[in-house]
C-alpha cells in the first residue's frame, strides 16, 4: 500500500528587534541571555515554546547575523490528511497559527511561567494542497505589540519563517496489546492490511546468545521448570527480565526483535526503577543468519512524586563490533497515567528539504528499486535511505508510536517517515521498538503492584 499523506507545519528562524526609542525596562534585555521567548499555538495541539534571540534594530536580514538560533526550528506540528481535510471543510482554506511573544529580562521564567507579554501575532495558513507540495506561508518581519499599527514604526518586530511541507508516512496499527502476540496491520485511511505478526515470549536467564536465529524464543515450556515455580514467582517480584517480542513477516521469517537485555529492578529502598539503573532493550535486525543490534532503548521512572516514565533511545553505528559507538536520537518523558507519544524527530533546521511523495510501494511485493542486497525477507518498500545514524542526520520526522498509561489497553499506532524506510526489515525494526516502548510502561510499573495477568502468567514459563 501507499504511504499515508501527512503535512508538517514548521516555524523557525526567529529573531526579535526593538526600535531605538525602546523604553529602559526593555533596553536592559541582553541578546546573549536569550531572555525573550514565544508560545506557538495551533488549535487542538499542545502549545510549543521557543527562544527568540535579539538583534540590532537596524538589521534588515537576520540570516546575515550571527545569532544563536540562526535558521533553527522553533516548533513543528504534524497533521494527517483527515485532519487537513476536516480543517478545510470547516473554514474554507484558512487555519490560524498564533504566536505570543514574551520578555523575561531576568531569565527567571524560562517559558515555564508567563513573563511580560510584548505582543501577539496571528497568521492564517492555507492548507489546500499542502500534502502535495511545500509552501512558505511567511518569511520576514512582522510588527507585534500594542503599537503595531503606528505609522512611525515604533513597534517591536518579530522575524519568522512559517512553511508547510508534505511528509508522507507509513502507518502501522497493532491488532492487540504487544504481550498478546498480535498481528500488525499497515493502515491507509479505512483500509487495513496485515503485514507482520508478533510473538511475545521470555528468554531464560541461561540464554545469553542473541547471535543466531536459533536462539529465538519459543512458546513451549519445559516440565523441569514446574518444581521451581514458587522461586520464579518470588523472583519476579524483585525484577522483570527476559521479555522479548519477535516480529515476523507473513511468510513466517523473523524480521526484527526487541529483547530485554538489562532487567528492570527497583532501586535500593524503593519500588521504582531509577534513572541511575534503568532497564534496557536491544532492538535487533537479522543479517546473514544472525541478529545484529540496531538500537538500545532504556527506560526508568523519573524521581520524586512525578508520574513520568523517562526513556532514551540510542542508535548503534555500523562499526558497533569494533567500537560500540552509539548516537542518542530520542530522549524524553511520558506520563504513566495518560500515556503519550514516543517520538523520534531529527528536524532542527527550518531549511530541511521537503519530502515529495514517490511511487507506490508495498510490503510483500517482491524486489523494488531501493532494496538492499541480502535483506532478510526480500520484500521492501522501494524507497528511502539505509537506516543509520548518518541517515538520521539528514533530519526530518523519523517515527512516532502511541503509548497508553499503566493499566490501559494499548494497541500502539506507529508512524514511520518514508525516507527512513528501504525494506521490510526497516519497518519491522520500528515496530519492534514501538512494542518495547509500550512494554516498558509495564516493566517500570511500581513493584508494589502486580503485573498485568498476561505478563504474570508468562513470567513463570521461561524456556531453557
Amino acid at each position: 500500500m501507499d504511504p499515508c499523506p501527512f503535512v508538517r507545519i514548521l516555524v523557525g528562524n526567529l529573531a526579535l528587534r526593538f526600535p531605538l526609542s525602546t523604553k529602559p525596562s526593555l533596553s536592559r534585555i541582553h541578546p546573549s541571555t536569550s531572555p525573550c521567548y514565544c508560545k506557538i499555538k495551533l488549535k487542538n495541539f499542545p502549545h510549543q515554546v521557543g527562544s527568540i534571540p535579539l538583534i540590532h534594530a537596524n538589521t534588515q536580514n537576520p540570516e546575515s547575523c550571527n545569532f544563536s538560533l540562526q535558521k533553527s526550528l522553533a516548533a513543528c506540528f504534524s497533521l494527517s490528511k483527515s485532519q487537513v481535510d476536516r480543517i478545510i471543510s470547516k473554514g474554507g482554506s484558512s487555519y490560524k497559527l498564533s504566536i505570543e511573544v514574551y520578555a523575561d529580562p531576568d531569565g527567571s521564567t524560562c517559558g515555564l511561567a508567563s513573563g511580560k507579554l510584548l505582543g501577539k501575532v496571528t497568521m492564517p495558513l492555507d492548507l489546500r494542497g499542502a500534502e502535495l507540495r511545500p509552501s512558505v506561508a511567511h518569511n520576514g518581519w512582522i510588527d507585534i505589540g500594542r503599537n503595531k499599527s503606528n505609522k512611525n514604526g515604533s513597534s517591536a518586530q518579530l522575524f519568522l519563517t512559517v512553511r508547510t511541507e508534505p511528509d508522507p508516512r507509513f502507518v502501522f496499527q497493532f491488532g492487540g496489546e504487544p504481550e498478546c502476540s498480535p498481528q500488525v496491520f499497515q493502515v491507509q485511511g479505512s483500509v487495513k492490511q496485515a503485514v507482520f505478526t508478533c510473538k511475545f515470549g521470555f528468554r531464560s536467564s541461561s540464554d545469553r546468545n542473541l547471535g543466531s536465529r536459533t536462539s529465538l524464543p519459543e512458546s513451549n515450556t519445559s516440565r523441569k521448570w514446574l518444581p521451581s515455580l514458587k522461586t520464579d514467582k518470588d523472583q519476579s517480584a524483585k525484577e522483570r527480565k527476559g521479555w522479548s517480542i519477535t516480529v515476523h513477516d507473513l511468510s513466517g521469517s523473523p524480521v526484527a526483535m526487541a529483547s530485554m537485555v538489562t532487567p528492570f529492578v527497583p532501586s535500593p529502598g524503593s519500588d521504582r526503577v531509577s534513572r541511575s539503573n534503568p532497564g534496557a532493550w536491544s532492538i535487533l535486525r537479522p543479517e546473514c543468519g544472525t541478529w545484529k543490534p540496531w538500537g538500545r532503548l532504556e527506560a526508568w521512572r523519573e524521581p520524586g512524586f512525578t508520574d513520568a516514565l523517562g526513556y532514551r533511545f540510542d542508535l548503534f553505528h555500523d562499526d558497533i563490533v569494533a567500537t560500540g559507538t552509539t548516537t542518542t536520537v530520542a530522549s524524553s518523558t511520558l506520563s504513566t497515567k495518560l500515556g503519550g507519544k514516543f517520538t523520534m524527530d531529527m528536524t532542527t533546521n527550518i531549511s530541511t528539504p521537503s519530502i515529495s511523495p514517490q511511487s507506490s510501494c508495498d510490503l510483500g511485493s517482491g524486489s523494488r528499486p531501493g532494496s538492499r542486497p541480502g535483506s532478510g525477507s526480500g520484500s521492501d518498500f522501494g524507497f528511502g535511505l539505509p537506516l543509520s545514524p548518518q541517515s538520521m542526520y539528514r533530519g526530518g520526522f523519523v517515527m512516532s508510536s502511541t503509548v497508553e498509561g499503566v493499566g490501559k489497553c494499548s494497541k500502539p499506532e506507529v508512524e514511520v517517515g518514508v525516507k527512513h524506510v528501504t525494506c521490510t526489515e526497516d519497518a519491522a525494526a520500528f515496530v519492534a521498538l514501538a512494542a518495547a516502548m509500550d512494554l516498558s510502561m509495564d516493566a517500570c510499573q511500581s513493584f508494589s503492584q502486580k503485573l498485568r495477568k498476561e505478563l504474570r502468567q508468562q513470567s513463570q514459563n521461561f524456556v531453557d
